[in-house]
Formats: C-alpha cells, sequence, structure tokens
C-alpha cells in the first residue's frame, strides 16, 4: 500500500493490543461503506476492537483532509486491513514449580479511504 493514489489517503495504528481476527471481524463490517456511515456504525457496534478502528478512520480522514485536500464528505472506505503484530510473551508461576505461558496479541490497523467519484457534482 505504499503507493497511494492522489484521490487517496490512509492511517495506520501500529502495536494495538488486540488479536487481529477480533479486529478483522469489525473491519468487514466497515469495508466499502462511506466514511459517516463507517463511523456511525462503529460507535453503535458492541465490540471493543471499535474504539481503535474508530480512531483510525477519523485519523485517515483528517489525513485526506489536510494532505490531500479532500471533503470528508464525500470519502469511502476502500481498504481495511489488519495484520498480525508482535506477540509479549509473559508467564505466570503456577503449582510444583512451573510456568505458564501467556500470550498477548497485538495487530497493526490500517485504513485507506477514496474520494467517491459519484457524488461530485460538474457544473
Amino acid at each position: 500500500m505504499a503507493n497511494l493514489e492522489k484521490n487517496q489517503a490512509k492511517a495506520v495504528s501500529k502495536y494495538v493490543r488486540m488479536s487481529s481476527t477480533k479486529v478483522r471481524r469489525v473491519l468487514k463490517q466497515i469495508q466499502g461503506l462511506s466514511y459517516k456511515e463507517g463511523l456511525m456504525i462503529l460507535e453503535f457496534m458492541p465490540y471493543r476492537a471499535c474504539r481503535p478502528i474508530w480512531k483510525t478512520l477519523y485519523s485517515a480522514a483528517s489525513n485526506a483532509q489536510n494532505n490531500v485536500g479532500l471533503n470528508k464528505e464525500n470519502l469511502i472506505i476502500k481498504n481495511a486491513f489488519a495484520n498480525q503484530g508482535p506477540t509479549f510473551k509473559r508467564s505466570r508461576s503456577r503449582a510444583k514449580g512451573r510456568n505458564f505461558k501467556i500470550l498477548k496479541p497485538t495487530c497493526h490497523i490500517n485504513i485507506v479511504v477514496e474520494n467517491n467519484s459519484e457524488n461530485l457534482i460538474f457544473f
């Protein structure tokens, strides 16, 4: 995703302390929607993953407005995906001198927004 078109912007949240599969479940719901619909859906969904996704989507729209000069009203979510990040490894002491491994997964959230050419009105 290094090569973005001139009507696209993206935002990345790294090292989010959540499993990538749980984040992907929410990202599938908002992919292809408009920016406003995506924010509204994320606000009312009951999943914990919605908050970091909402922040990343808001950041992508702000990047589109400030860096590319696009209007937030005309944005659609072109691409939204989550990659697995590094796993924090911890241990907990158990009976008889044994250890129990605790894995704390992280993920990287990527959201690409683009200008929706269907909503543009030409005079």
